[in-house]
């Protein structure tokens, strides 16, 4: 019974296509969408990296908001890689269908925006890691940069996380 299910699943997961993943980027608030857009660049940078990508679902959001427009991002989220050359120009979600013989990018990242604008000072903190190879460790090491970060300034004043 419980191979059943894995594959009940496994054809589930397979079904969401490239277009729900944009549908999913479209949702994310502008803050959120900043730095997916950072972890894609990352990866299309890559020279190991040979496929486009396109952001498939958060799995943890949070948003320490300071005073004077500034406010401390924190996103969680999977990256699934498409069919699509990462050298592809203006990648059309229906013309690139998600691979599924590949794995997942878990990406982290931590920065700080002022006025809806990514700062550069401090450095955003970027981890994307192939799903398999995220360790513990790993986790442990985003969240601690990621409080470092946050909680540097003294001065935060809300908390939300989703």
């Amino acid at each position: 019974m419980s191979c059943q299910l894995l594959f009940l699943l496994l054809v589930i997961g397979a079904c969401v296509s490239p277009a729900e993943g944009q549908a999913a980027y479209d949702q994310l608030p502008d803050l959120y969408k900043k730095g997916v857009d950072l972890a894609l660049e990352q990866l299309k940078s890559d020279s190991s990296i040979r496929h486009h990508f396109f952001f498939l679902k958060s799995l943890s959001k949070s948003n320490i908001e300071s005073r004077f427009s500034v406010n401390y991002i924190y996103h969680n989220f999977y990256l699934k890689p498409t069919k699509c050359s990462k050298d592809t120009v203006n990648p059309d979600p229906k013309k690139c269908p998600f691979r599924n013989d590949r794995p997942l990018i878990d990406c982290a990242v931590c920065y700080k925006t002022y006025s809806g604008t990514v700062e550069s000072d401090p450095k955003p903190y970027l981890n994307c890691v192939h799903k398999p190879a995220l360790t513990e460790d790993m986790k442990a090491k985003r969240e601690e940069h990621w409080k470092k970060m946050a909680y540097s300034t003294g001065s935060a004043t809300l908390l939300l996380t989703g």
